[in-house]
């Protein structure tokens, strides 16, 4: 359990849509004997000395809740309705077992909207019961609290689509900015980041990309909001995890899965 004012961070994944290794692909990294190269799809376990919350079920939530022995979780934070990002939402459930148990959802509406669709039954109380995950919608408008975590939502594009990445601060210290799905970032956005402890942001491959940063954008997010450190994720079979740290200044960092952070 973290300490007095301080946040525990697990990458539970750090890989992009399909998965390193890609299923068919016998590509240098997807055969690497290297474990950092192994990477579920993308999403964050938070802890603090008051709470427990994720950010993002991808496909393989409930094997990293596994491999992490996570007991607890009391909110589940969506950045955007991709299913990779979504799609181990009904593996919630254990978490909120109980007649009166339920999740707090926090996403944009929007986000929260397609969320309904998709999982409609577990948004709706006449089908709830003690074993079923029992969602309760809390949309992201602007700044709010899960116990002693304050989160601010940080507006993103994503290709065409708004994603949703969160600011974290304890005792009002900003103490990590998570943007997991980003192609473009407005001024406003990086503003709110500017003096975070701890970018935590999307690099999916050295050469451009319409949807996602490559390498060049995300340090150069790094130069304009000057964390203390910066760690790269939803990263593809592109980059070989020794290879890119070797070429990268001692704050910038390569995630892996099952990274643990203490930020304090």
């Amino acid at each position: 359990m973290p300490s007095s004012s301080s946040l525990s961070i697990t990458f539970l994944g750090t890989g992009t849509s399909l998965g390193i290794p890609v299923v068919g692909c016998s590509c240098a990294v997807c055969t690497s004997g290297d474990p950092r190269n192994k990477r579920s799809r993308s999403s964050i376990h938070v802890q603090s000395p008051e709470t427990s919350f994720v950010i993002d079920t991808g496909p393989d939530f409930r094997s990293q809740c596994l491999r992490e022995n996570i007991r607890k979780v009391e909110a589940a934070l969506f950045t955007h309705p991709h299913t990779d990002h979504i799609m181990g939402f009904d593996d919630l459930r254990p978490f909120c077992f109980g007649e009166h148990a339920t999740m707090p959802i926090y996403g944009s509406p929007e986000c929260l909207t397609q969320l309904q669709q998709v999982f409609g039954f577990a948004f709706d109380p006449a089908r709830w019961n003690p074993v079923y995950l029992k969602a309760v919608a809390r949309p992201v408008t602007g700044p709010f609290e899960i116990a002693d975590v304050r989160l601010t939502p940080l507006e993103v594009t994503h290709g065409t689509v708004r994603t949703t990445g969160y600011l974290m601060a304890n005792n009002q210290r900003p103490l990590a900015a998570y943007l997991p799905d980003c192609k473009h970032i407005p001024g406003e956005t990086l503003d709110l980041m500017k003096g975070v402890d701890t970018l935590i942001i999307d690099c999916l491959r050295l050469q451009p990309h319409w949807t996602h940063m490559n390498l060049e954008e995300a340090l150069a997010v790094r130069d304009a909001v000057h964390p203390r450190q910066t760690w790269l994720t939803h990263l593809s079979d592109r980059l070989d995890h020794a290879t890119l740290q070797a070429g990268l200044a001692e704050d910038v960092q390569v995630a892996y899965d099952g990274l643990k952070l203490l930020l304090a």
